[in-house]
C-alpha cells in the first residue's frame, strides 16, 4: 500500500512531468509477468478453439500483437524508458465456466528500469487483438482483471501479487 508522504518519482519538485533518471542504478535482471482476461460468449470460443473466426488464427495474432506491444511501451506510455527485452512471451488458457480467455505475459530484461509496464501493455493489446478478431461474431466480450502478478529484479526486488495461483 503507498504511503501518504511518498513523492511521485516522475514530478518534479514544481509538479512538472519528467523522466526519472536511472543512470546510477545498476543493471539486474527484471522479470514482470501480467495477467488478464476476455471474457467471450460460449459459441465465440468454439469458433476460436475450432480456428472458424473469418479473420483467422485469433491466438496467434493476439500473441504477436501482445510480443509487439511490449517491445514499443516506450512509445505509446509517456515517460517510459526504452529497454532493450532479452524476452516477451504471451500465453492464453481458455475455459469453459466461465466462458474466457485467460492471458499471461512474461517479460524480461537486463537492465536499470523494470519490465512492469511491458508485460501489462502485452497482456491489454492481447486482449485488444483478440476483441478486434472476434467482435464480427460477438459485441458483448469483455476485457477484464489486467494486473501485474510478479516482478523481480531492482532494488525494491520481488513483488508476488496475494490471491493469485502460482507462476508456472
Amino acid at each position: 500500500m503507498p504511503t501518504k508522504n511518498k513523492r511521485l518519482s516522475h514530478l518534479d519538485r514544481l509538479g512538472r512531468a519528467r523522466m526519472v533518471d536511472v543512470g546510477a542504478k545498476p543493471e539486474t535482471v527484471r522479470e514482470a509477468v501480467a495477467r488478464g482476461f476476455v471474457t467471450v460468449q460460449p459459441e465465440t470460443l468454439c469458433l476460436i478453439r475450432d480456428s472458424s473466426i473469418p479473420k483467422g488464427d485469433v491466438f496467434a495474432a493476439a500473441r504477436l500483437a501482445g510480443i509487439m506491444a511490449a517491445k514499443r511501451v516506450h512509445e505509446l506510455i509517456p515517460l517510459c524508458h526504452t529497454l532493450l527485452l532479452s524476452s516477451a512471451d504471451v500465453t492464453f488458457q481458455p475455459s469453459s465456466r466461465p466462458t474466457r480467455i485467460h492471458i499471461e505475459s512474461r517479460v524480461r530484461t537486463t537492465g536499470r528500469a523494470g519490465a512492469e509496464m511491458e508485460a501489462l501493455t502485452a497482456v491489454s493489446v492481447a486482449a485488444l487483438t483478440i476483441y478486434d478478431m472476434c467482435k464480427a461474431v460477438d459485441k458483448s466480450m469483455v476485457i477484464g482483471d489486467v494486473r501485474l502478478v510478479y516482478k523481480a529484479g531492482g532494488r525494491r526486488g520481488t513483488y508476488r501479487r496475494a490471491g493469485e495461483a502460482p507462476l508456472a
